[in-house]
């Protein structure tokens, strides 16, 4: 948790959002893998590891660095729009924008979404 609010500090974001999204994304498994090849606690993809120097996905400081700042551009690219941004982190920028800036047909996706801000209002009002 002092990471997490270090580091949502440092990018101007909630750190109950990075909470929802590492919940949503490896349950705080630092050594998470999903079929697709992301790696760790915000489970980054290889490209997206290399784009944000990331050199150690599995390093939980290094994995949350990089996490928070693609989630904190991808939330400036879609005007602050949470969705959007959720979506992006799921399924990837070129997805949303292929749609029309909207979330996804994919249900994965749609679901990936709803999970994070799920658990977003429900830490907002349990974490202070």
């Amino acid at each position: 948790d002092p990471t997490i609010r270090r580091v949502a500090s440092h990018y101007k974001l909630p750190h109950t959002l990075l909470h929802a999204v590492i919940t949503a994304e490896s349950s705080y498994d630092p050594n998470a893998i999903s079929r697709a090849g992301a790696v760790g606690l915000m489970q980054l993809m290889p490209e997206t590891a290399k784009r944000y120097g990331v050199s150690n996905r599995k390093n939980p400081k290094e994995n949350i660095f990089g996490g928070s700042r693609y989630l904190r551009d991808l939330l400036r690219l879609f005007n602050n729009d949470m969705e959007l941004a959720l979506a992006a982190y799921n399924a990837g920028e070129g997805a949303v924008k292929k749609y029309g800036n909207k979330v996804p047909p994919y249900k994965e996706t749609q679901n990936y979404v709803k999970k994070v801000i799920k658990y977003y209002n429900r830490y907002k009002l349990t974490m202070s």
